[in-house]
């Protein structure tokens, strides 16, 4: 009888340690392991605070807008801004809340300027380049640039984006983009 009593106790234990096991398995598989997340981002227009707005949501997640001290509002600022992209000169930001070290996880989102990462985006990912375990890139665009642009923030990075989505100013604006928003969200889970 005693030896009947601890095969059942010894074969309870296993099965609860296996199911344990394989709970934790499948948690970790569907991504459901909450890992901590940044989405931090610059827009000189709003289109992309917009989208970074969207996904920090959507990911219930910490965000931070990128400050440039450089005005660059209005057409001369619109024609500054492009300059200095192309020309990937980098500017003076106010200084950052959140350190990028303390996430696992950053989500950096930038508008296009000439086919280029905005100064603002540039100078941010300059500074804290070697802060950064994993990024994920997101941008909004007239028109094209940003599979250069994605191309650019690696290198200055050095790291390989787990995911990036490149979304046209109008699709914002009209309130399309988010079946994309949602498809960017999953390559991060």
């Amino acid at each position: 009888m005693k030896k009947c009593l601890l095969l059942v106790f010894l074969l309870a234990m296993f099965v609860k340690d296996f199911s344990y096991s394989a709970s934790v398995e499948s948690k970790k598989r569907k991504g459901d392991s909450k890992m901590k997340i940044l989405v931090v981002y610059y827009s000189r227009t709003g289109t992309t605070k917009k989208v970074a707005e969207t996904i920090a949501s959507d990911l219930k997640c910490d965000s931070e807008e990128i400050i440039d001290t450089k005005n660059r509002s209005g057409f001369w600022g619109y024609l500054k801004s492009g300059r200095d992209a192309m020309k990937k000169r980098l500017t003076i930001l106010e200084p950052i809340k959140k350190n990028p070290a303390s996430y696992d996880l950053v989500v950096i989102g930038t508008p296009i300027w000439a086919w280029a990462v905005s100064a603002p985006v540039r100078t941010y990912i300059v500074q804290n380049a070697d802060k950064f375990k994993k990024v994920a890139f997101f941008c909004t665009m007239g028109g094209s640039g940003d599979i250069k642009a994605f191309k650019e923030m690696e290198s200055i990075s050095g790291k390989t984006a787990i995911a990036s989505l490149g979304l046209r100013q109008s699709d914002v604006k009209n309130d399309s983009y988010k079946g994309k928003v949602d498809k960017f969200i999953e390559e991060i889970k």
